[in-house]
């Protein structure tokens, strides 16, 4: 069975750092493609960040560009998304996901497990 646990979100002030955790628990790591995805209130989901299984390719959304970026560590099981240059925009429930398809997914309904979530909320 597989399990995504996010972790690391807080209450930041505009212009601080965060460093979001995503550890995966299951079959071999290396099946999936990671994605973060984000819902901020009353808004739907939207993608942020996505890692191929290898690390290799990585996709960014327009908004996130510049200010966070997507790593993996293979042999810890963990995905990982700095996010540097926090705005108040940013403020939602930042969930992770795996896939395992073919190619890396851009949109959330690719997505086949996903984490409970972690809140991240910018003060301005």
């Amino acid at each position: 069975q597989v399990q995504l646990v996010e972790s690391g979100g807080e209450l930041v002030q505009a212009g601080g750092s965060l460093r979001l955790s995503c550890a995966y628990s299951g079959r071999s790591f290396t099946t999936y493609h990671i994605g973060w995805v984000r819902q901020a209130p009353g808004k739907s989901r939207e993608f942020v960040q996505a890692i191929s299984r290898d690390g290799g390719v990585k996709y960014y959304a327009d908004s996130v560009k510049g200010r966070f970026t997507i790593s993996r560590d293979n042999a810890k099981n963990t995905v990982y998304l700095q996010m540097n240059a926090l705005k108040p925009e940013d403020t939602a429930v930042y969930y992770c996901a795996a896939d395992s398809g073919a190619m890396v997914a851009t949109t959330s309904s690719h997505y086949d497990y996903w984490g409970q979530g972690t809140q991240v909320t910018v003060s301005s």
